[in-house]
């Protein structure tokens, strides 16, 4: 009897392997699992993203000796430079790769002119910070210091050595190298708004671009967390010499006279505003526009009022993956094109999705007030929308692109974020591409994130919303304030400090807390704010009194 038992038990288990060997071999041969091929490139510009799923997108990453899908983008960059004969213009708003660096020293020590812009807050090497400027690091700056040790102490031994930063560290690579650098505070200013750019010029006719920073977060994966693959991005390779010319326009406003030189820097405001321009290039048409635009303008001349002009023209479908949403006339742009029939799907960064400012909520058709009041200006679609959501990413990763797809057709991308910040106060790139063949890497790259997106209102963002209903007695919205109104620092409320350019939640707290200590009584009195200097003071001029 046990003989037969054991016999029966042998078959069963057969047959249990017999199927799950099949449900294995349907499930990786499955539409589902199957790598598509790869997309068709256009002639002038070639769309690349670091978690491409398509075959042949495969790499190894050199810093972790990880073997993965994606779009190798730090050997993409580092091959546009060795191409380079002439001139090398980078502005980007972090460089921490290393191969990256040496590329360029490689490139400068050869006779090619480099110049590099950097955002103030990343241009130095953490190596020579003070043990006090660590002691005073926040939670996610001491995360990022610690992260960079890690990368850069290759023997582990707890010390950088000389080698190590010589081997490991973007920017001593480039000191060495004795490459110009320069950061937004060449203006003469403590820098204010972010110098967000990421853009490459190569001889004056290859541009690469896109919303990529060369960090190792920013295309491949953090040094601590393996199973990361890298914030979701992507980057562009433009070849046309009249695009490189604007783009080189730019840069030459940043740059001035450059190290040494008489702070004549035009960062921020301080650049003349400039209208979008228009070329066509093969089967594209591209435009190309820079931020900031003083909000004293018309917002339809800013680059928010371009992307919303772009959306108003949507027939059938709009897709976007945007790191942050916090525009509300785009928002309602959207309205109007889903009202009069056009699909509209949207992905936000986790991080950004549900807060109070969120466009995200208004089209969930839901308000989170923040101490008893909505947003200024919020307005909630009529009829809230069920494809609004979050994508499912690698813990660590974060969902960094800026774009958006029209029709198939159309995409809007670039650097800039769909923010006031962005619009009125940071040095942005955006990008206007009508051609169907970029416009399909973008489509399919919303696909890809979309397909397991966690779609809808989480349920702790509905405690949250219910909590709030029941502890204020009347939730209020703020009045609409005049664009160019004189806002009081004195008296003025949190929501309506929000709508001075380069204020946000956090940086209008701190004007509270400042005047709660000691009232305003000038326009310097602002630089006692933590977070504002003479930059962002003197922009408020003529929109704030005391």
């Amino acid at each position: 009897m046990k003989g037969q038992r054991r016999f029966w038990v042998f078959l069963g288990l057969m047959g249990l392997g017999l199927i799950l060997a099949l449900v294995a071999f349907f499930w990786r041969s499955s539409p589902l699992t199957t790598r598509p091929d790869p997309l068709p490139q256009d002639a002038y510009i070639q769309v690349y993203m670091n978690q491409n799923q398509a075959q042949g997108a495969d790499y190894t990453d050199g810093y972790r000796n990880i073997e993965r899908p994606g779009d190798d983008l730090e050997q993409i960059t580092i091959d546009g430079i060795n191409a380079a004969q002439t001139q090398i213009d980078l502005a980007v708003q972090e460089l921490r790769l290393p191969k990256v660096a040496q590329a360029l020293a490689n490139r400068y020590q050869a006779g090619v002119k480099v110049r590099v812009i950097l955002e103030n807050t990343y241009s130095r090497s953490y190596s020579t910070f003070t043990e006090s400027e660590i002691a005073q690091l926040d939670t996610r700056q001491k995360e990022r210091y610690d992260e960079y040790r890690t990368f850069v102490d290759l023997n582990q031994d707890g010390q950088l050595a000389p080698e190590e930063l010589n081997q490991r560290d973007a920017l001593v690579i480039l000191a060495n190298a004795g490459i110009p650098v320069i950061d937004d505070t060449a203006d003469g200013s403590k820098g204010s708004g972010l110098m967000h750019h990421k853009f490459a010029i190569i001889d004056g006719v290859t541009v690469l671009t896109g919303s990529v920073n060369l960090t190792l977060s920013g295309t491949h994966g953090d040094i601590v967390a393996p199973e990361t693959r890298g914030n979701a991005n992507n980057l562009l390779r433009i070849q046309n010499p009249q695009i490189a010319q604007i783009f080189t326009q730019e840069f030459n406003y940043l740059w001035g006279d450059g190290p040494g030189g008489k702070p004549d820097s035009l960062f921020g405001l301080r650049k003349p505003p400039r209208n979008p321009q228009t070329l066509q290039l093969g089967e594209s048409t591209v435009t190309v526009q820079f931020s900031p635009l003083s909000p004293t303008q018309p917002w339809s001349r800013s680059s928010n009022g371009l992307i919303g002009q772009t959306l108003g023209q949507a027939v059938n479908s709009v897709n976007l993956a945007l790191f942050v949403f916090s525009d509300q006339p785009i928002v309602d742009i959207l309205e109007t094109r889903y009202q009069q029939g056009a699909e509209v799907q949207a992905l936000i960064d986790p991080s950004f999705a549900f807060r109070n400012y969120s466009e995200g909520l208004d089209m969930l058709g839901v308000a989170l007030a923040a101490n008893c009041q909505y947003e200024v200006d919020n307005k909630p679609w009529q009829v809230g929308i069920a494809s609004v959501g979050i994508p499912q990413l690698v813990r660590g990763d974060k969902l960094h692109h800026k774009f958006g797809v029209i029709d198939q057709n159309t995409v809007i991308t670039g650097s800039h974020n769909w923010s006031a910040a962005a619009n009125h106060n940071n040095d942005e790139t955006l990008l206007i591409i009508r051609n169907p063949v970029v416009a399909a890497h973008f489509e399919r790259e919303f696909e890809r994130l979309y397909h397991n997106a966690a779609l809808g209102l989480p349920p702790s963002i509905q405690d949250k919303i219910a909590q709030a209903n029941q502890t204020c007695p009347q939730i209020t919205a703020p009045t609409t304030p005049n664009p160019t109104q004189v806002i009081n620092l004195n008296t003025a409320s949190q929501a309506e400090l929000e709508t001075l350019p380069g204020v946000g939640p956090k940086l209008a707290q701190r004007i509270i807390a400042t005047r709660q200590q000691q009232p305003f009584t000038s326009l310097a009195d602002l630089q006692r704010v933590p977070g504002i200097g003479p930059k962002l003071s003197e922009g408020l001029r003529d929109r704030v009194t005391w």
